[in-house]
């Protein structure tokens, strides 16, 4: 591979650009446009040498090479002191970057540009937190449209069962205790409900990836490429407080769905339900 920098050595036109070539040992690709099309990796030392990362220094004890002295003594005259471009950290939690940025910033006595992994992905990063806030909402609908289940199915239940109330009225049932029979009802199947789509939700989180690779070999193209994701792989990651809101939001409606048809099976009259028994 040859590169090609228009920042080369000094001459009296001007600078120079410079061109070597270097031998290609590994091809790596990740996936990911973003990475593969941009990103070219080679020894540092090499890399200061070919695009001018040093300056000289005149060795100590050595005095300064006449000006027509040859390129060699001119060399041998001077240091070269290295230099970098930038520094790339690692920290070991990337969650702790906000954190990580405070802390270089006090350490280090001189101006400095900072960038991280999340400002670099910014617009990436506020699509997903758009994503989470609409899936939510989506997620929140769902939930009403189960109760409005839950709703129709204790109405025909009521329907169903006016006499065995009116039998149970006439035997001495308060209209609460015919409220708490089919209050329990509802909430039994919305308790059901939620902790089963619970447990299927989180196997299927803590699987995602082999679920998605799965499905990939199945429908014959790949599901969430990464080229538009710059993602490898699936990721997934269980919040605790996400899912208890969740399971929260998903039980309040159930136990709100009851109370209407509960209402409706505690005001049955027991002379007009068993009028025509």
């Amino acid at each position: 591979m040859t590169l090609v920098t228009p920042n080369g050595r000094e001459t009296q036109a001007g600078r120079s650009p410079q061109q070597r070539s270097y031998p290609v040992k590994v091809i790596f690709e990740l996936g990911m446009t973003e990475f593969d099309g941009l990103y070219l990796y080679m020894p540092l030392k090499p890399a200061q040498d070919y695009f001018n990362m040093f300056e000289r220094v005149l060795k100590p004890g050595v005095a300064p090479p006449d000006f027509d002295a040859t390129d060699a003594d001119k060399e041998a005259a001077y240091d070269r002191v290295y230099r970098v471009s930038a520094v790339e950290v690692f920290i070991d939690d990337p969650n702790a970057i906000s954190r990580m940025r405070m802390r270089i910033g006090t350490e280090v006595e001189r101006p400095l540009v900072l960038s991280d992994w999340q400002q670099q992905h910014q617009t990436f990063f506020d699509a997903l937190r758009t994503q989470g806030t609409v899936m939510f909402v989506i997620l929140s609908m769902i939930v009403l449209v189960a109760a409005f289940n839950i709703i129709s199915s204790l109405i025909m239940l009521v329907k169903d069962k006016g006499t065995d109330i009116a039998v149970l009225r006439t035997m001495g049932a308060t209209r609460g205790s015919i409220m708490r029979i089919f209050g329990i009802a509802g909430v039994a199947i919305g308790v059901g409900g939620t902790l089963l789509g619970l447990g299927l939700g989180l196997i299927i989180a803590a699987n995602a990836e082999p679920i998605r690779a799965f499905l990939s070999g199945i429908v014959g193209f790949t599901i969430f490429p990464p080229e538009v994701f710059f993602l490898s792989s699936l990721p997934s990651r269980t919040n605790p407080s996400e899912v208890a809101l969740i399971v929260g939001v998903a039980m309040g409606l159930s136990f709100l769905a009851t109370l209407y048809p509960a209402w409706r099976a505690a005001q049955y009259d027991p002379v007009e339900a068993l009028r025509y028994e």
